[in-house]
């Protein structure tokens, strides 16, 4: 697969811990694999944080930051945004999954 440029993937969460896995694996299959997944946590108070960490020990292009307080989904998507270093940005909520080929097709139209 050629690079054709990392996608930074903007996921804001709360309280997610029974969508999360779901969403993070449909991501880390994908058929591009020039991505970062940048997840901002929106102060959960179940395992979604957890779940997360679990997955950073496994893939170095997910990285995940924590809002000091509830701030709402824009504001995680803002903060995750900041952060990004790819040459294209996708969003991808907490509780959406992505067919294998979504990057991978999205950026051959783009290009």
């Amino acid at each position: 697969m050629k690079n054709l440029g990392v996608v930074s993937i903007i996921t804001p969460t709360f309280n997610s811990s029974q969508f999360i896995c779901e969403t993070i694996e449909s991501i880390i299959n994908q058929t591009y694999p020039y991505w970062e997944l940048l997840i901002t946590d929106d102060c959960s108070n179940d395992k979604t944080i957890d779940i997360i960490q679990k997955y950073i020990l496994q893939d170095s292009r997910i990285k995940l930051f924590k809002l000091d307080k509830n701030s709402g989904a824009g504001i995680c998507r803002n903060n995750s945004i900041m952060m990004a270093t790819g040459r294209f940005i996708a969003f991808c909520d907490s509780d959406d999954c992505w067919m294998p080929n979504k990057l991978e097709k999205q950026l051959s139209f783009m290009i």
